[in-house]
């Protein structure tokens, strides 16, 4: 049977436990499911917005979604958001970051279980290889490395590793660059003004993609009507700042906010805005309005799938107190399911 008739059939598939009683059940993901995908990604320790279907399935069109629900006993205790694409299952390539997602109280034991069980289960599906990219820890809200463990003794191969530039809120560091400092006065001196706003298009239009077609030759990831869609659907997690000189729009940030961080999805500027320190006054104002939250994610710096770092970029976030944490991806041959047998003493 294909994979693409199993998923029509969406049948349980059991899974014997070698330490546990319980059988463990793997179900793929179908719309009329979504109430319970949500409710479960809401009370997990290692999800955000992202993980909801209604953020996941705005690119449905793009993706072949191939989502699984773990359950135990009929109960859902885990999800893992995917799509598939030759043969292989990616956590879902249409977000930042993935991994299987665990309830609060599941153990390590539980875990492992659910685990092997979901590489047992792509094995008979046909899938020989999962691609994983993990969270980053600084996104979980509890204790969640579990997975870190289970992937070295599967042999999983490292085969990314960005790195992404943050500021541990509860022991923050000085702005101490000069030229940092400079730029904050400068757009003092400017009279520059930070405003939050609802509106998205004077940024998109007059600042995002203008910049990044001029420097990269590139489009953001999401358009404007795509990113208007998505925080009228989370109008509490995607927050636009944008800076004004005497009205006109020189720069902005667009935030997605978690319950442990506040990401800088995009940042940018035009002429005027780097002439007269916008960004400087812009990230000092977005640290001190988001300093209730653990950590200030600005971002990866990484170029050429994480083997070069934009080193004028890396520099610039760290003056403002930035510091390195990895964002890991993974290769799993699903038919290493076996490695986690009899791993207790």
């Amino acid at each position: 049977m294909s994979i693409e008739e199993r998923k029509r059939k969406s049948d349980f598939i059991l899974k014997e436990s070698n330490t546990l009683e319980e059988n463990y059940q793997i179900k793929i993901y179908k719309p009329s499911q979504k109430t319970a995908w949500n409710s479960f990604v809401k009370e997990a320790k290692n999800a955000t917005f992202l993980f909801q279907r209604d953020f996941m399935d705005y690119h449905s069109d793009r993706f072949q979604d191939h989502s699984l629900l773990v359950y135990k006993a009929e109960k859902l205790v885990a999800v893992l958001p995917a799509n598939i694409s030759n043969s292989e299952l990616h956590s879902h390539q249409g977000l930042t970051y993935g991994g299987l997602v665990l309830g609060k109280k599941t153990t390590f034991e539980e875990t492992l279980q659910i685990f092997k069980s979901l590489l047992s289960f792509l094995k008979e599906e046909g899938v020989e290889v999962l691609n994983l990219k993990l969270l980053p820890k600084i996104y979980h809200q509890l204790p969640s490395d579990e997975i870190d463990y289970l992937l070295f003794l599967v042999k999983a191969s490292l085969v990314r590793r960005d790195i992404t530039s943050c500021v541990f809120n509860e022991n923050p560091l000085k702005i101490a660059s000069s030229n940092r400092l400079r730029g904050i006065k400068k757009g003092e001196k400017n009279e520059l003004q930070v405003r939050e706003e609802a509106n998205f298009k004077p940024f998109w239009i007059e600042v995002l993609e203008p910049n990044l077609k001029k420097v990269h030759n590139q489009k953001p990831v999401h358009s404007l009507e795509e990113i208007e869609l998505l925080q009228s659907r989370f109008p509490n997690n995607i927050k636009q700042f944008n800076v004004y000189k005497n009205d006109e729009i020189v720069a902005g940030a667009t935030i997605f906010e978690t319950a442990t961080v506040a990401h800088a999805q995009y940042i940018s500027a035009n002429e005027i805005g780097r002439q007269t320190g916008g960004l400087d006054f812009l990230f000092k104002y977005l640290l001190q309005h988001f300093s209730h939250k653990k950590y200030f994610d600005f971002g990866i710096i990484n170029e050429e799938q994480g083997k070069k770092i934009n080193q004028g970029l890396l520099n610039w976030k760290e003056t403002f107190g930035g510091r390195s944490i990895v964002h890991d991806f993974y290769e799993i041959k699903t038919e290493n399911h076996e490695l986690l047998n009899d791993i207790f003493i």
